[in-house]
C-alpha cells in the first residue's frame, strides 16, 4: 500500500477540500465556516478541522474574550495544497455536465440491482 494513501484520502475528502477552499481567503470562525459550508454537520466540521489541525494544514487560534473567539487559518502547508485543489475544482466545473450525462446513460442502460457486465 502507498504510504501516502491516508494523506490522499484526507485531502480528497469532500469536507476537507471545501474547508480548505473556504479558508483560502483568510481566517474564519467556526460559525462562519458552518454557515458557508451548506450541509455540513457540527460534528463533521469539528472532526474535519481537528484532522486538518493535527496534520498541520490549519491552525486554531483562541482569543481570550467573552465569549471566547476561535479562528481557523491555513498554515503554509495548508496553502500549498490550495493549488492542486483549485485545479480539481476547475476540472469538476468544466466536466460536471459530461459526467452527469455519462451517469444518466449508464443508469438507463443497466437493469436495477445488477452489476455491470464488465465485473461479472
Amino acid at each position: 500500500m502507498c504510504p501516502c494513501r491516508d494523506l490522499l484520502d484526507m485531502v480528497a475528502s469532500k469536507w476537507t477540500a471545501l474547508v480548505i477552499g473556504d479558508l483560502e481567503d483568510g481566517p474564519k470562525r467556526f460559525g462562519e465556516l458552518k454557515r458557508r459550508l451548506e450541509g455540513v454537520s457540527q460534528k463533521m466540521l469539528t472532526q474535519t478541522l481537528r484532522t486538518l489541525e493535527r496534520d498541520g494544514l490549519v491552525t486554531r487560534t483562541v482569543y481570550p474574550s467573552v465569549p471566547l473567539r476561535v479562528e481557523y487559518e491555513l498554515t503554509e502547508l495548508g496553502r500549498s495544497v490550495t493549488e492542486p485543489l483549485a485545479a480539481l475544482r476547475l476540472w469538476a466545473q468544466k466536466n460536471y455536465e459530461s459526467v452527469a450525462e455519462a451517469r444518466e446513460t449508464f443508469d438507463s442502460s443497466e437493469p436495477l440491482g445488477l452489476e455491470p457486465a464488465t465485473s461479472r
